[in-house]
């Protein structure tokens, strides 16, 4: 299994596009700045608009001031690198051509308060030998489990195919889709909850056919394996601001604290309203979350009028539930045998455990001064609605699974909720704008974009912005970005539905 090329350049077209072309990007997150980068080589002119005082989105990064008088940079929450990152790795690149500033996270555990943990590293990256291997040394799955497990829905995991799974599945949620393999609750906790949760959706509001979409590309479609990198210092060092300087040497601006309230469409230009005055570009391209192009095509009533289909696909976005991050700073270490990152199942908030004095040396720096820890608490989809309760909460769960930190001395806390991330409900498939509107000259980026590829979360992001720049490209006659991917179909594509027991032949 190898990765796939998905976009090819055309090599009679030229790589730079002709004098005079502008371009205004909306939203400097993974998205956004993608994109600007990919238009910026191509000598195009962009300004990227980000509300901000800061780029990244949900992977950005700032400085705070601890009660010590050290000032630490505190980051959205932990993201995971992973290798199939085809199109976020080329980006980043820019910034560090080896990528020497992501490192490994050699141990990837999913633990329980109840069950034996399950660790999901160093698996075989082809399939089918990952899923066997996982089967063979798994503490959860049983070999009767797998004999008993309904041949269709086994079946369906492994037989992705964007057209079929969305047609037979994307009605049924992932919930009751899980339901159908039969797995015991032990097995369905360790195996397939975390996973399903950090979609930063509850099973129950998750289209089954994107869970096993994302199944296929995180597991069971992946030539790299599901091992992952994490950066070795805050995003904003690492990446965001080596990119805005790649940007600027190219010609590009990016204006941070610069919202955009309104856009409308005058003449074959669009004006991208601001607090500090209009913008005005023959290409914009959207790189919003959700939520913020809703509420900018909302208060935009020309460029609605103008886009009536996009419109319409922007009333109908979904927002996930809010997800929670409390990044605290304790008084000591935590256990020598934890993980730096650890998913959790089975606790009503917690989700995933990231130590980071283990993982990114500002943190480790910290650590060693003063002997504490930095530990980071993640609930992708948080059931309370306040920031305050939710840390709390988290903490609780914390003390249940690791016991020394129930005495722990919090000397310094940042305490988030928001509702920024993407939801993917039963029979939302085709109801999300693509990446091509119905008004010439405005395009949309983000991780919620219907795509013509299969691909997830950051790498999601990145593909979109990169398909933006691309239609921007096509029209001004010069080639394409390339894009690499993973294989598009599972292994089983195709074949025909497994008899169920019972059924005469």
């Amino acid at each position: 299994m190898r990765p796939r090329r998905l976009v090819t350049p055309d090599p009679l077209l030229p790589s730079q596009v002709g004098p005079g072309a502008a371009a205004v990007v909306v939203g400097g997150g993974i998205a956004g700045m993608s994109a600007a980068i990919v238009l910026a080589e191509r000598g195009v002119a962009v300004t990227v608009l980000e509300a901000k005082d800061h780029l990244g989105g949900r992977l950005d990064a700032w400085p705070e001031r601890l009660p010590d008088g050290t000032e630490q940079m505190i980051e959205h929450g932990f993201h995971a690198f992973f290798r199939h990152y085809y199109t976020w790795r080329s980006i980043l690149r820019r910034a560090d051509p080896q990528l020497s500033f992501l490192a490994p996270v050699r141990s990837y555990p999913v633990i329980s308060a109840t069950w034996p943990a399950e660790d999901l590293s160093g698996l075989p990256a082809a399939p089918p030998l990952n899923l066997l291997a996982l089967a063979l040394r798994s503490k959860s799955l049983t070999r009767r489990e797998l004999t008993r497990a309904d041949p269709d829905t086994g079946r369906a995991l492994l037989a992705y195919d964007r057209a079929t799974t969305t047609a037979e599945l994307d009605s049924v949620d992932a919930a009751t889709f899980l339901d159908g393999l039969g797995m015991t609750e032990r097995t369905r906790s360790m195996l397939f909850e975390a996973f399903a949760r950090s979609f930063f959706c509850n099973q129950g509001q998750l289209s089954a056919a994107e869970l096993v979409a994302m199944f296929h590309y995180y597991f069971l479609g992946n030539p790299e394996g599901i091992g992952f990198d994490v950066p070795n210092t805050d995003h904003a060092t690492a990446i965001w601001q080596p990119l805005q300087r790649h940007l600027e040497q190219r010609g590009g601006r990016v204006l941070t604290g610069s919202a955009a309230t309104q856009i409308t469409p005058d003449g074959p230009d669009w004006h991208v309203n601001t607090a500090a005055g209009p913008i005005s570009a023959r290409h914009v391209i959207l790189a919003l979350d959700p939520g913020a192009l809703r509420s900018l095509i909302g208060s935009s009533p020309v460029a609605a009028a103008t886009a009536p289909l996009l419109a319409d696909k922007c009333r109908n976005l979904s927002v996930a539930p809010p997800f929670a991050v409390s990044r605290i700073w304790l008084d000591r270490d935590v256990a020598s045998e934890r993980a730096p990152f650890s998913a959790v199942s089975g606790q009503p908030n917690l989700d995933s455990i990231a130590v980071y004095s283990r993982l990114e040396e500002p943190s480790i720096r910290w650590a060693a001064a003063t002997g504490g820890s930095v530990v980071e608490l993640h609930s992708y989809s948080c059931r309370l609605a306040d920031a305050d309760e939710a840390a709390a909460a988290m903490r609780t769960e914390l003390a249940a699974m690791w016991p020394e930190t129930a005495d722990a001395v919090v000397l310094h806390a940042h305490d988030r909720l928001e509702a920024t991330a993407p939801a993917f409900p039963p029979g939302s498939a085709g109801s999300r704008p693509g990446v091509r509107t119905d008004a010439r000259g405005l395009r949309l980026a983000g991780d919620y974009i219907e795509l013509p590829y299969l691909a997830g979360l950051m790498e999601r992001s990145a593909m979109s912005g990169v398909l933006a720049a691309n239609d921007i490209l096509a029209e001004l006659g010069a080639a394409a970005e390339p894009i690499t991917g993973v294989p598009q179909r599972g292994l089983l594509a195709g074949v025909p539905q497994l008899p169920r027991r019972g059924r005469r032949a």
